[in-house]
């Protein structure tokens, strides 16, 4: 799991591509203009590129990036300040959720966040109370589909015969920095530590595989089950987090 619960893992399967097309280009042009205050150059700014990443995925349209990157860096004149908040939370059932959120007035961003907890059964908690349940790990996916085509091309780069098996594939990317490969669904999901995630992601595209997704996620360390009565409930609130437009992500200790 990489911190997201089954409800988050199904709208990120079904919903990246069909809910709320602009609602998506907000929240990924608000990525941009946040990384791009550190630096307007992709090149030197990982985080940008992480961000830039993002908008290709959702097909966001090059003069939208450029207007996000411009924001970021000044240059559109409007002097637009984004912040980056995490926010610590209890969902129903007393599961530890984090809310990481992209803002330019943080009393709106909060009062909207404790109505939409408080709603569904949840509640804010104290700085360090929930965070301390997670960790920050870089994470890809990659489709099952592409893993043949990975594995050929690895064995065209060694010029081997007859195919070099997923075993070998996975070393691969351990040797890249990849520290937990696991499979679910259609897809492929690799953990690594942050600091080793441009490496894996730049052998991903040394084999002609080009992630799904990318990025720095708080995974949780240890995963809860919930009674199957608070499900629906759980189901509401992170839909409404998916839907807010300050919300970049979300990430919770819910199986």
């Amino acid at each position: 799991m990489s911190g997201h619960s089954k409800w988050h893992n199904i709208q990120a399967r079904k919903g990246k591509q069909d809910a709320k097309r602009s609602s998506g280009f907000t929240k990924v042009a608000k990525m941009i203009t946040i990384a791009a205050q550190k630096g307007g150059d992709p090149a030197a700014n990982f985080s940008l590129r992480l961000a830039i990443d993002k908008a290709k995925e959702v097909s966001m349209p090059k003069d939208n990036i450029d207007r996000a990157i411009k924001r970021g860096t000044g240059e559109d004149g409007e002097g637009m300040q984004m912040e980056e908040v995490l926010y610590e939370a209890f969902g129903p059932g007393g599961i530890a959720v984090l809310v990481k959120a992209v803002t330019d007035n943080k009393n709106r961003t909060l009062s909207d966040l404790k109505h939409i907890l408080s709603k569904h059964g949840g509640s804010f908690a104290g700085a360090g109370s929930v965070s301390w349940m997670f960790a920050q790990r870089g994470v890809v996916t990659i489709p099952l589909s592409l893993v043949r085509q990975a594995q050929s091309a690895l064995s065209t780069s060694r010029e081997a015969q007859g195919g070099v098996g997923r075993d070998e594939l996975e070393l691969t990317l351990i040797d890249a920095g990849a520290e937990d490969i696991s499979e679910s669904d259609d897809e492929i999901e690799i953990k690594t530590k942050v600091e080793n995630l441009q490496k894996v992601i730049n052998k991903l595209r040394e084999l002609s595989i080009e992630p799904k997704e990318s990025g720095v996620r708080w995974v949780a360390k240890d995963i809860v089950q919930i009674p199957k009565e608070t499900e629906e409930k759980v189901a509401e609130l992170f839909g409404e987090l998916e839907a807010n437009d300050d919300v970049e992500d979300y990430y919770t200790n819910e199986e």
